[in-house]
């Protein structure tokens, strides 16, 4: 009976295959780990956009808390008196509000936080919304000068002044409106650092 033949490549080129194997396979699950991580990571950022764009979302609409309190200055509930035209001709800084647009007004470079800036200051609507949203506004009458709205001044203002009717048919005369337009300008502080403006045109 013969012997088993043997492999003639010998025992030594056996071991030195299982080892090339070893490091082919090392190397495969350092390429998976390398791509497990880089997945987890575009999955963290996606959740962080979602995030912030969900909180920009809730701060824009936290501004119309500014608008409302703008307007009640400007139409404020009954019995208390509605501005004058005159006292709309005139700056009332403790008020947030300045009878001129201001062309050199910018929300982004405003002096929001100190209230001390060369137009004046600011007003609170709000400091926390309940969603951790801090709202403040300005008002500024569309006019290019302080003053009267008669000319040479140049203002944003309704052509027909006369109380308007109610378009229902039933003749009963609605709310007279206000002789100009004016921009509420609201900044909305929120959460992980988020800032949102917004602007009205109101009348």
């Amino acid at each position: 009976m013969k012997p088993p033949a043997l492999d003639s490549r010998g025992p030594g080129l056996l071991r030195r295959q299982r080892g090339g194997v070893l490091y082919i396979a090392l190397a495969v699950m350092v390429v998976m780990m390398l791509a497990g991580v880089a997945v987890l990571r575009s999955v963290g950022t996606g959740q962080g956009v979602t995030g912030n764009l969900a909180f920009k979302q809730n701060a824009t609409s936290a501004g119309d808390r500014g608008v409302v309190a703008a307007n009640t200055f400007l139409r404020p509930a009954p019995p208390a008196p509605k501005p004058t035209t005159a006292e709309l001709a005139v700056d009332q800084p403790n008020k947030g509000y300045f009878a001129s647009w201001d062309a050199a007004f910018n929300p982004v470079t405003y002096d929001w936080d100190a209230n001390t800036s060369a137009a004046g200051p600011v007003l609170e609507a709000v400091a926390d919304d309940g969603t951790h949203n801090r709202v403040r506004y300005v008002i500024h009458r569309m006019c290019r000068n302080v003053g009267p709205l008669d000319p040479p001044n140049v203002c944003v203002a309704v052509v027909d002044s006369k109380t308007p009717k109610d378009m229902s048919g039933a003749g009963n005369p609605l709310e007279p409106a206000l002789p100009a337009y004016f921009r509420i300008t609201t900044r909305i502080d929120g959460p992980r650092n988020t800032v949102s403006y917004t602007q009205v045109l109101v009348q």
